[in-house]
């Protein structure tokens, strides 16, 4: 055998293994045991198997063909050639392998009796925080995995290879899970990244940052850059804030409670403002969407939690300057008009007048007489109420929790009723603190 026989032999060998494994790549609903309450979304599911289907027929079709070429004109080329051609093919073999495991694990999960339930009441809470009125919005997937900080794979982004995602993934810390600030201030905060991008938010803000800076002392102008660097995720804290209330700022505290070090270090290469004025600027934004006395304590007892103290003159002066500019800020982000929403502010977005901190405490008076209502409330509003009974200290930690797993357990049983086109009768128990009980 020559050479150039020896390599085309070796190359039929490794397409023909290539072809062998890509056929061993099964879709999710024929390998995946789940809880029907589990699931995923019909929308989803169907477009992440469509997604990954066509990128194994695509491969397999290019596998097809390079095999042909191979064995007929192929076999005169040169060994450099046959396998230049086919090191492409392995690296689309291996971009589509990688999606498949971007996928797997959130879809996985979903076999975990508890954690898949819980996912899927997420789900929905998540297609909640989503809707826009006028505009299509993807389908959504939430995860659990390791670590502090949520994340988010917005839709239409880029996978490996260069395909656009069929839905956004939104990670959720599984540390988070500890109650509904916890959870859903993280999961408000990632899909205000996905309304950020179809609403192509965060260019249009940073645009009218830079305006409104020009007209700024020149004193405050480095505080203004930072806020034009911090822009994408003062956005998503907005909707945060928006659809939760104080439950979104005390949730972020969650997060962003560290050692000092971290909270007051100012990162000059950190899309994320720092902990220490992130949590106010939170607190403005809720001043400016829902004014109450509560954020002005919320942010005083940030303060006695990490006093700005001890800082060098440069940082003490940006420090100020920051805290000065707050809630122009806020009522900047606020009253923005995106081009998207057609003359209507982002404010306007913001259910105002049901999330107001006195009429979340009503809505609340009305659960405890009727437990049922919780259960017939849009997610994110349920979510709100629970973040200012928190608040207040009407709801304690240990039965927030109780109150938490049957919201998540309903919607999941829920949205499977619905996409079967059934029902189901409303529970009667509400979980409240042994205060309010007793």
């Amino acid at each position: 055998m020559t050479t150039m026989a020896d390599a085309a032999w070796f190359l039929e060998q490794e397409c023909r293994a290539l072809r062998t494994r890509l056929a061993l790549v099964q879709p999710f609903v024929l390998h995946e045991s789940m809880l029907p309450a589990a699931a995923l979304a019909p929308d989803a599911l169907i477009a992440v198997e469509r997604f990954l289907l066509q990128g194994r027929e695509e491969l397999r079709q290019r596998l097809d063909d390079y095999f042909d070429w191979l064995l007929g004109v192929g076999a005169t080329a040169t060994p450099a050639e046959q396998q230049r051609r086919f090191v492409g093919l392995r690296w689309r073999f291996n971009d589509v392998l990688t999606q498949f495991d971007t996928f797997q694990q959130a879809i996985t999960q979903r076999s975990e009796a508890r954690i898949g339930i819980w996912l899927s009441g997420l789900d929905v809470v998540a297609r909640d925080a989503l809707e826009l009125p006028g505009i299509t919005v993807p389908p959504v997937i939430t995860y659990l995995d390791r670590g502090q900080g949520a994340a988010i794979r917005r839709a239409r982004t880029r996978l490996a290879g260069g395909d656009l995602s069929p839905t956004a993934l939104v990670l959720i810390p599984r540390e988070r899970m500890i109650g509904s600030n916890g959870i859903a201030s993280s999961l408000l905060h990632e899909c205000g990244h996905q309304v950020a991008a179809l609403l192509d938010l965060v260019p249009s803000l940073q645009q009218e940052v830079r305006r409104y800076a020009r007209t700024r002392p020149d004193d405050e102008r480095p505080a203004w850059r930072l806020w034009h660097r911090w822009m994408s995720e003062i956005a998503a804290d907005l909707h945060a804030v928006g659809k939760l209330g104080i439950g979104a700022t005390l949730g972020l505290m969650g997060v962003v409670s560290l050692p000092r070090i971290f909270v007051m270090r100012v990162a000059e290469d950190d899309p994320h403002p720092f902990p220490w004025i992130r949590v106010h600027l939170s607190c403005a934004m809720g001043d400016v969407l829902y004014p109450h006395p509560q954020w002005a304590a919320v942010a005083r007892l940030w303060d006695e939690l990490y006093p700005p103290t001890g800082l060098d003159a440069v940082r003490q002066r940006l420090f100020t300057t920051l805290r000065r500019t707050c809630s122009l800020v806020a009522r900047l982000a606020v009253g923005h008009r995106p081009a998207a929403l057609r003359r209507r502010s982002i404010g306007d977005l913001q259910p105002s007048r049901e999330r107001t901190p006195d009429r979340l405490a009503r809505h609340y008076d009305e659960l405890l007489a009727d437990p049922t209502r919780l259960y017939r409330t849009r997610p994110t509003l349920a979510f709100a109420i629970l973040g200012q009974a928190r608040a207040d200290g009407r709801l304690m930690p240990e039965d927030e929790s109780g109150v938490v797993n049957d919201l998540l357990t309903r919607w999941a049983l829920d949205s499977t009723f619905a996409a079967a086109g059934s029902y189901l009768p409303q529970p009667t128990h509400l979980v409240t603190s042994s205060e309010e009980t007793s």
